[in-house]
């Protein structure tokens, strides 16, 4: 069953800028019709209650959340940082990163450019495979003091990925739907701080904190998420 929209893809790169940055519908699966949904209707408080400073601080960032199809159905891709780095050391997150200046406007084709690109360098992706179909509704990481759009794709030309550079990520891995929505891999992680938040304990990785909190609420408004033990708590390590 294939997603059919009347409206044609919405370019957002201006006249002599690089090809393929473009927002389309056009052609999804129709699995991904209640992701399409959730992102065209949900307000920025109900993804998170740290949203980017009135004043206009933090550093501009995007991550790029890809929806492919495995042999288990519906599946995102992730990454492991590696556990040298400064910032979110060790963590599995959506490939992603700080916007630079080739990227474009912040406000506009930035943050679509900035996705593929860093997903290109730390996984190897095609961004030519990838159709990009919706953006939310931009975050705030205190922590790293980031401002983060979160772009979603549709894999339609998977194509191989992995390790670039080693000093940066130590793995590419993608996760099924089905995992993620498995009440058995979900938990609530306490850190040393008091905070609480989701979790999902898949493919051999405790996925949390921003990454999770994503993926938690699309489950939630897509109408994928199954009832789950939130009592059930995983603390994380104070290095964390």
């Amino acid at each position: 069953m294939r997603h059919t929209s009347n409206t044609q893809g919405r370019h957002v790169n201006g006249p002599g800028e690089a090809p393929g940055v473009m927002l389309s519908k056009d052609g999804l699966p129709g699995w991904l019709d209640p992701v399409v949904h959730a992102v065209e209707t949900v307000e920025p408080l109900q993804l998170s209650r740290f949203l980017p400073p009135a004043d206009g601080a933090g550093r501009q960032s995007a991550v790029l959340i890809l929806f492919g199809e495995g042999e288990r159905g519906p599946e995102l891709l992730l990454m492991e940082r590696a556990s040298s780095l400064r910032s979110h050391a060790g963590q599995p997150s959506f490939p992603g990163g700080a916007l630079d200046p080739e990227d474009g406007d912040p406000l506009a084709e930035g943050p679509l450019r900035a996705a593929l690109r860093e997903a290109e360098e730390e996984t190897g992706l095609d961004p030519s495979g990838v159709q990009l179909f919706g953006v939310l509704p931009k975050l705030y990481i205190p922590v790293s003091g980031f401002v983060v759009t979160s772009v979603l794709g549709w894999w339609r030309e998977p194509t191989p990925v992995g390790v670039v550079d080693p000093n940066e990520t130590a793995r590419v891995f993608t996760v099924p739907v089905a995992d993620l929505t498995d009440p058995d891999n979900r938990a609530t992680t306490v850190h040393p701080s008091g905070h609480r938040g989701p979790a999902f304990l898949v493919e051999s990785a405790l996925v949390w904190g921003f990454t999770a909190g994503i993926i938690d609420r699309l489950l939630h408004y897509s109408g994928w998420e199954r009832p789950w033990d939130r009592d059930k708590q995983v603390p994380l390590d104070w290095r964390s």
